[in-house]
């Protein structure tokens, strides 16, 4: 005798462009030669976008980075630089001026955004006002033209953290999410934006997907 068995059908993948209402997540982090993004250099710059497979799981894509050279006019607190580890003027640092470097870093943020079929990149970070705000003010100084983030909006790994595993600093936060952290190779932009993006896909991909009409 044949039971019948009722065969549910798998839910459908929400797509990139409208899992987070038209934006692309994008990690972002920056090392600064100070605190105060008005009068403080840019250092470093890196950028993750968030990618989506055929099941609708998140994962890192690649990254982009650059050394900044300092803006003319801008300050470096030699403190920022004691806790970083960046040395201006080391030979292989191959820095660039900073709107060579955002435009390196942005080409594939827009990339990614129409592979997607975003509206704009939103950017992910951790305390992500800090990076949101150099970046801003580095497109300012810069007189860039096509910066492909939201001016104001963002997704915080802080907040994300501490609702998912009770803790706000990222190298405790990662640890509670099961992934690896070197101390030895935080604070620069590479690791750190990296780090964040594995954070962010972990708790993304733990989060039911919404039910989008």
């Amino acid at each position: 005798m044949n039971e019948h068995v009722d065969i549910q059908p798998a839910p459908a993948v929400i797509p990139m462009s409208r899992r987070f209402r038209g934006y692309l997540p994008v990690v972002v982090d920056v090392e600064t030669g100070g605190f105060d993004w008005n009068r403080h250099a840019l250092l470093e710059i890196a950028c993750v976008p968030i990618e989506m497979d055929a099941s609708g799981r998140f994962f890192p894509g690649e990254t982009a980075s650059a050394h900044v050279i300092p803006a003319p006019g801008t300050d470096i607190d030699p403190k920022s630089l004691e806790i970083t580890g960046i040395v201006l003027d080391h030979p292989f640092r191959f820095a660039k001026d900073e709107k060579a470097a955002l435009d390196h870093v942005f080409a594939p943020v827009r990339a990614a955004v129409k592979k997607y079929g975003c509206q704009r990149a939103i950017l992910v970070g951790h305390n992500a006002h800090f990076d949101l705000n150099f970046l801003n003010a580095a497109v300012i100084r810069s007189g860039y033209k096509r910066n492909p983030f939201h001016p104001f909006s963002v997704f915080d790994t802080v907040t994300l953290g501490g609702i998912a595993y009770g803790q706000t600093v990222l190298a405790r936060a990662a640890q509670a999410a099961g992934l690896d952290w070197n101390a030895a190779e935080a604070h620069s932009a590479v690791y750190d934006t990296e780090q964040t993006a594995r954070l962010f896909c972990k708790v993304a991909n733990a989060w039911p997907a919404p039910q989008i009409g």
